[in-house]
């Protein structure tokens, strides 16, 4: 099986997937990131452009997209692989950027949340829904607690998915009605719009993760405090 991908999360899956006695062919990230010396790694700048190395290098048709901000694209999307993204969000509701997403959610008041797996295809986070791990979100919540239990649920579905994928192709499931939404960068100037929301310091409380999303945290930044700080 491949892996693309970065971070904690990613590297959580290999360790899981090696321990369990998986073979990993190819493990595909950037070239700054710290990775173990029993496995495979590709250092790329763009995956999409190393398609042909994947496709060979691929021992059982399986590719895990895990924390992956790459969009996949053609030639790998039509190269007969079966490619499962695992998503820090429920679909359809919440497609896009997990932490963009994750505060528009906090600003909408949802009081349940959730990951999924789901099959990768020309659109982003639009494919076929496998599985889902709900979670509540609970009154006191804020971004950081929301992002990590996020993050748990994301490797509890590949945990409790890795064994069938291995076996075969996932089922499709039925997925929440909710309405679809798109959560990308583009929706960090609508921010400034929801300062008056109740739920706005929960959304804005980014804690750990805010030198890992700078503009985000610049977004919810109140202009009038920045500058109060610098008076």
């Amino acid at each position: 099986m491949i892996f693309i991908g970065e971070g904690a999360l990613l590297w959580r899956a290999v360790r899981a997937a090696t321990a369990d006695g998986y073979r990993v062919d190819l493990v595909c990230t950037r070239s700054d990131q710290t990775t173990p010396d029993h496995v495979p790694v590709l250092h790329t700048r763009d995956v999409n452009a190393d398609a042909a190395r994947i496709q060979s290098a691929c021992s059982d048709g399986l590719v895990w997209s895990i924390n992956n901000p790459t969009i996949l694209e053609a030639p790998l999307l039509d190269s007969g692989l079966r490619i499962y993204n695992i998503h820090n969000g429920p679909l359809p509701a919440y497609r896009g950027r997990p932490e963009i997403a994750i505060t528009y959610a906090l600003l909408n008041g949802e009081t349940r949340y959730g990951a999924t797996l789901h099959e990768v295809d020309k659109g982003v986070d639009t494919g076929a829904v496998l599985d889902v791990e709900e979670f509540p979100v609970r009154p006191r919540d804020r971004f950081q607690e929301v992002m990590m239990t996020g993050l748990r649920a994301c490797h509890t579905l590949f945990e409790r998915n890795l064994e069938a994928a291995v076996t075969g192709p996932l089922s499709p499931i039925t997925p929440s009605s909710d309405g679809g939404g798109y959560y990308g960068r583009e929706r960090l100037d609508e921010l400034a719009g929801h300062r008056d929301s109740p739920h706005y310091h929960r959304a804005g409380h980014l804690g750990v993760f805010t030198p890992l999303y700078p503009d985000l945290a610049a977004a919810l930044a109140d202009p009038a405090a920045t500058e109060s700080a610098h008076s």
